[in-house]
């Protein structure tokens, strides 16, 4: 396929048509229609960060292909939104399957860096380096059903998990669940506590950067069928103790910042607020909640599957490719070597609380 049939566009140049197809394409890749793979959500990573771009692949005179990136100054690539998008790749007609380097040559780009690749992408999974593990929530046959899978295999967190709600509503005050909040106040409450969980945890404070803050604020006032930013909120006595925010499509519910009032830990709010989430999702005619790539406690108790997911990069040669590996994989390299020795890696967890506290003192 020559180059001539690939265009690079900026997000908001795309046209209906042309989103429509984008459209259709997912529609018919039999994969879960997770909202990150969807035109709008590339459309407002458009608008804040000004090296989006989406090669658009034509086939026999139509689109049969969409590949949304961001170009670095020297041509290093990566997936829209990397460092906060839980679902990434191409779009692309079944079958169709363009040739990896004249696709990144089209785009001006010496590499194409993932780390949540969508687990059917083939045009870009012979490049992975490391396989993760995305885990889910399946409430395609209705809560009730998933509330019987939790009391097979968890029974004893579904029992404490409830019990701790029915106590919450006692000692705070009457609990109520909204899963599609759209008060501004409660988005921001939520934004401060990712952001002091963050600085708890020693971990980079994602809404200090300021692209990811206005990204959540502009996804908050998205409403498309398949991409709508979604705030879940759990009061107790009239005030929020626990919160989400998420993006839906008609039939997945993509779980991406949640977060609980500390001083309501002892009730565990957001373990509460995740089976509300559930119930709420399934009774909108949801399928699946994707609770994302990274182990906790949590996921394992609600989980009822696993996805994989892929991490690496894509090249061609060139010097790009070589700052591609000197700047990614000695550090990729790092966390496996830490991640796959169990010691080492609380160690490591200790050591960034540590920091954190003597960041604040």
């Amino acid at each position: 396929m020559s180059s001539g049939r690939i265009r690079v566009l900026v997000p908001e140049e795309l046209g209906e048509g042309e989103r429509e197809h984008w459209r259709e394409l997912r529609a018919k890749s039999g994969a879960p229609r997770n909202p990150f793979m969807e035109p709008e959500f590339t459309d407002v990573v458009g608008r804040v960060r000004p090296r989006a771009r989406v090669a658009v692949v034509y086939d026999g005179g139509e689109p049969a292909g969409f590949l949304p990136h961001e170009r670095g100054p020297l041509g290093q690539g990566r997936a829209i939104g990397l460092g906060v998008s839980d679902c990434q790749g191409a779009v692309l007609r079944q079958g169709l399957i363009p040739d990896t380097r004249e696709l990144l040559r089209a785009c001006s780009l010496s590499s194409f860096a993932f780390d949540n690749l969508e687990a059917e992408q083939r045009l870009f999974v012979p490049y992975a380096a490391e396989e993760h593990t995305s885990y889910v929530i399946d409430v395609e046959k209705g809560y009730e059903a998933y509330e019987s899978v939790l009391r097979t295999q968890s029974p004893k967190f579904l029992k404490t998990t409830l019990a701790k709600e029915r106590r919450l509503g006692r000692q705070v005050g009457d609990v109520r669940f909204v899963f599609d909040e759209r008060d501004p106040a409660a988005l921001r409450t939520l934004m401060d506590w990712k952001s002091a969980q963050y600085r708890r945890t020693g971990r980079r404070d994602r809404f200090a950067q300021d692209w990811i803050a206005r990204l959540v604020a502009r996804l908050a006032e998205t409403r498309a069928r398949e991409c709508t930013g979604t705030l879940s909120v759990l009061y107790a006595g009239g005030r929020p103790v626990a919160a989400h925010f998420g993006l839906r499509s008609a039939t997945v519910l993509a779980c991406w910042f949640p977060a609980y009032d500390p001083d309501f830990a002892k009730y565990s709010p957001g373990l509460v607020l995740h089976l509300r989430m559930a119930e709420a999702a399934a009774a909108e005619g949801i399928g699946m909640l994707d609770m994302g790539r990274g182990a906790a406690e949590y996921k394992d108790s609600l989980k009822t599957g696993e996805l994989p997911v892929y991490e690496g990069a894509a090249t061609r040669p060139g010097a790009g490719a070589a700052l591609h590996w000197l700047g990614r994989e000695p550090a990729r390299r790092a966390h496996s070597f830490v991640r796959d020795r169990p010691r080492l890696a609380s160690l490591a967890v200790r050591t960034l609380k540590g920091a954190a506290r003597l960041r604040r003192s």
